[in-house]
């Protein structure tokens, strides 16, 4: 089964130095027979993409949870195949229980926001829980931050795209006073 995995950039700094990836609570997101139900139509590409931005979205509430100030507030999923995901109708339609870690092996591809959405997505990390409870103005934030694509990259791509990803905690250039 293909799942889609919210992550941070702190997890996948991880993955990459564990060769494996640990989903938050084993939950995943997937194209599952109640979520395919849910839709009145929609190839398996435009339900995927459902529940792609499903996952973006939870990674946004990863990244409101993460005490690391110093990496760059993107959104990020993992996309992976594999054999011991177990559906969670309890949840959402969407939502798979994954029985462990998954692989560096079983990963298919990633997916990050690019450095234009940073101040979108760090918007909508201090709104996310009052867009949760129907607020408007809080969706709307929330909103600005998905509107956002995300940009996908091969497994081998990711040392090189975390080596050029900045990080908060560089000094301030110095100014001319």
């Amino acid at each position: 089964m293909r799942v889609y995995l919210p992550a941070t950039i702190g997890m996948l700094r991880d993955l990459l130095a564990k060769d494996e990836f640990r989903p938050v609570g084993g939950t995943g997101f997937a194209l599952t027979p109640a979520l395919r139900e849910s839709y009145a139509s929609g190839s398996d590409e435009e339900l995927e993409y459902a529940v792609l931005m499903e996952a973006a979205r939870a990674s946004i509430r990863l990244i409101a949870a993460d005490d690391d100030t110093t990496a760059a507030p993107r959104r990020a999923v993992v996309v992976a195949e594999v054999e011991d995901a177990t559906h969670r109708p309890d949840l959402d339609a969407a939502v798979v229980r994954l029985g462990g870690p998954v692989v560096i092996g079983d990963i298919q591809a990633i997916h990050v926001d690019t450095a234009e959405a940073e101040e979108a997505v760090e918007g909508a990390t201090k709104v996310i829980d009052a867009a949760d409870m129907g607020d408007l103005d809080a969706e709307f934030t929330v909103g600005e931050a998905e509107d956002h694509e995300l940009a996908w990259y091969a497994v081998q791509e990711l040392p090189f795209l975390l080596d050029l990803m900045p990080t908060n905690d560089a000094p301030d250039p110095p100014t001319n006073s």
